[in-house]
């Protein structure tokens, strides 16, 4: 017999499943654990009954319609009601799992979201930041391995936690690097002659072992290198060169990308270098291509 849960121990096993099973991360757990007692105590008093498993199984679109409705009156913003419902759609199935129901949470339409357009650094400023990163007070091997770091962001288009997921066995370094990136998906990219010399010559001094299953990039204490330092030793860095907040890591792979189209790259060859699953991923660079060339032309034109 399938035990019936009340709100509170459903939350309580919620909580449990987010934290062990699924290994999200606190943040994440405390955003879907506030959103599933907003959920509960707003149904139980719309129904006028409690909202234990069974019934919240049963949640109907007009429910969830008249929650958000509340919680667009409290306030909140497209983006955040996104995300508010992407819990709740999560917290219901969760529910319905532990009332022994089978049927799906009930489908809803999210807000519209306006996408906004990643912000290419100018490759001058990119260089002046790899110099102000690598040219910091340190031990010569951590500014070595921060401007290779810096290369592979941008001159081969990885993510942060690609770069910083490397293991030793990319060593010797060839003419391509095979990254494993979100979903477990594996592509190629090239490396180039710059980013080649970066990665030979950290590795040649960073004062630990680099195993073929150990990670390539190290902390000082030897430990693999945290992406919120790069993220860290970034901010420092445009901060002293003046260069806007959004001047960030992520950045750099969106000036890869940018960068690359305009010089010619076709949007097929872009996805298969930036591992997106979807080619409507890779087509905003085209807004951002469209919108850079607008900017000089306004910038530089004398008629415009």
């Amino acid at each position: 017999m399938t035990q019936v849960h009340t709100a509170a121990s459903l939350i309580g096993l919620w909580r449990a499943h987010l934290a062990d099973n699924r290994r999200r991360s606190l943040h994440t757990v405390r955003a879907y654990i506030a959103t599933a007692e907003r959920l509960t105590e707003f149904l139980a008093e719309h129904w006028g009954e409690q909202a234990n498993a069974a019934r919240l199984s049963r949640a109907s679109q007009a429910d969830l319609r008249a929650y958000l409705a509340a919680r667009r009156g409290d306030g909140l913003a497209n983006r955040s009601a996104a995300r508010e419902l992407s819990a709740i759609r999560a917290f219901l199935g969760f529910a319905a799992s532990q009332s022994g129901n089978d049927a799906a949470p009930p489908r809803l339409k999210g807000p519209r979201l306006k996408r906004s357009l990643p912000r290419p650094i100018a490759p001058d400023d990119i260089m002046a930041l790899g110099d102000a990163i690598a040219g910091r007070n340190g031990p010569v091997w951590v500014q070595a391995r921060d401007w290779a770091v810096l290369l592979l962001l941008y001159g081969a288009g990885l993510r942060i936690s690609e770069a910083t997921g490397l293991t030793g066995d990319v060593l010797p370094v060839g003419e391509t690097l095979r990254i494993i990136g979100k979903g477990g998906k594996p592509r190629v990219v090239p490396v180039l002659p710059q980013l080649r010399e970066a990665l030979t010559h950290y590795a040649a001094l960073v004062p630990f072992p680099l195993d073929r299953d150990k990670p390539l990039f190290r902390g000082t204490r030897g430990g693999p290198l945290s992406p919120a330092l790069v993220r860290r030793a970034m901010m420092n860095a445009r901060r002293l060169l003046g260069l806007p907040e959004d001047a960030t890591p992520h950045a750099l792979r969106h000036s890869f990308a940018t960068h690359l189209l305009a010089g010619g790259a076709d949007l097929r060859s872009l996805q298969e270098l930036l591992g997106h699953a979807s080619l409507s991923s890779t087509q905003i660079y085209t807004q951002v291509d469209a919108a850079h060339l607008l900017d000089v032309y306004e910038n530089a034109h004398p008629r415009a």
